[in-house]
C-alpha cells in the first residue's frame, strides 16, 4: 500500500484539564472517503482541525503528503493548506461578498492575481457543485443547501488533494443532504480527491464512507467499512447507529 496522504501519530490535545485527544493514531489514504463518528466531546472536530494545521498538537505529529506540519509557522503552512480544502460547519460564507468572490477568496489569499484565471477557476468550481452562473448572487439570496454547495466550491477551487468536511449535512433536509453526498462521491470518483467527513447523519455514512472511524474518549474505539459498521456486534456502536444510545451525538465533537 502507498504512503498515506495524512498520517497522525500519538496525537494529544488538551484544553486546560480537558484531555480531548489521547495518543490518537490514524492513516488517511489517498482517494478514500473516511467518515469520523463519535459522541459529543469525542474529539472529532478537534482532530479535523489538526489535519491542515489549524491547531497545533500538545504532543504528537501530523504529516501531510510527506511533510510533518506540527511545528510549521503560518507562512510555511500555506503550501500545505492549498492541498487540503475545508468545508466548515454552516458554510462560513462572507455575507458581504458575492458567491463569486466567496469562492475566489482562497485563490486571492494564496496570491493569485490574474483575474481571468480566477474567473475560470471559480466558474469550474461552481460547475462541480451545479451552481453554474450564480457568481453574482449574494449568500442571503441562497437556500441553506445552496450555501453549503458554495462552501464546497470554495473548498475545492484551489484544486486540493483532500477536502475536510465538518458536519456538511447539518440543518439540511434529506433530499439536500443526498445532493451533498453525491457531490462528495463525485469529487472522489471523478477528481481523485480524498475526503474526510465529520457527520452525525448515519444515512449519509452508509452512502459515502469507504472507511469509518468511531472515536471515544479521545481514541479510536472502532474502525471498519460502512458494511462492517452496519453488521457490528459491538453494543455501543449498534446503539449509536440505531440512535438510541443516550449519547448526545447530534452535537458536533
Amino acid at each position: 500500500m502507498s504512503e498515506p496522504f495524512i498520517r497522525v501519530r500519538e496525537l494529544h490535545q488538551r484544553f486546560g484539564d480537558n484531555h480531548v485527544l489521547k495518543g490518537l493514531n490514524l492513516d488517511i489514504h489517498r482517494g478514500e472517503t473516511l467518515v469520523l463518528l463519535g459522541g459529543s466531546g469525542a474529539g472529532k472536530s478537534v482532530l479535523l482541525k489538526h489535519l491542515p494545521g489549524l491547531m497545533c498538537p500538545a504532543e504528537g505529529t501530523v504529516t501531510v503528503d510527506g511533510t510533518e506540519i506540527s511545528c510549521l509557522n503560518e507562512r510555511e503552512l500555506g503550501p500545505i493548506r492549498r492541498k487540503v480544502g475545508i468545508m466548515f460547519q454552516g458554510g462560513a460564507l462572507f455575507d458581504f461578498m458575492s458567491v463569486g468572490d466567496n469562492v475566489a477568496f482562497p485563490l486571492r489569499e494564496s496570491g493569485v492575481t490574474d483575474e481571468e484565471e480566477i474567473g475560470k477557476r471559480v466558474t469550474a468550481a461552481l460547475a462541480i457543485v451545479k451552481l453554474d452562473g450564480q457568481e453574482s448572487k449574494m449568500p442571503a439570496d441562497l437556500s441553506g443547501g445552496m450555501r453549503k454547495r458554495v462552501a464546497l466550491a470554495r473548498a475545492v477551487v484551489d484544486r486540493p488533494a483532500c477536502v475536510l468536511y465538518d458536519e456538511p449535512h447539518a440543518g439540511l433536509d434529506p433530499v439536500t443532504a443526498d445532493t451533498i453526498d453525491h457531490m462528495i462521491k463525485c469529487l472522489q470518483e471523478d477528481h481523485g480527491m480524498t475526503n474526510v467527513v465529520v457527520t452525525h447523519e448515519m444515512r449519509s455514512v452508509f452512502h459515502i464512507a469507504d472507511r469509518v472511524i468511531f472515536l471515544k474518549d479521545g481514541k479510536i474505539h472502532w474502525e471498519g467499512t460502512a458494511k462492517e459498521l452496519r453488521d457490528t456486534s459491538d453494543p455501543e456502536l449498534r446503539a449509536f447507529v440505531n440512535g438510541d444510545s443516550g449519547i448526545p451525538w447530534k452535537t458536533p465533537g
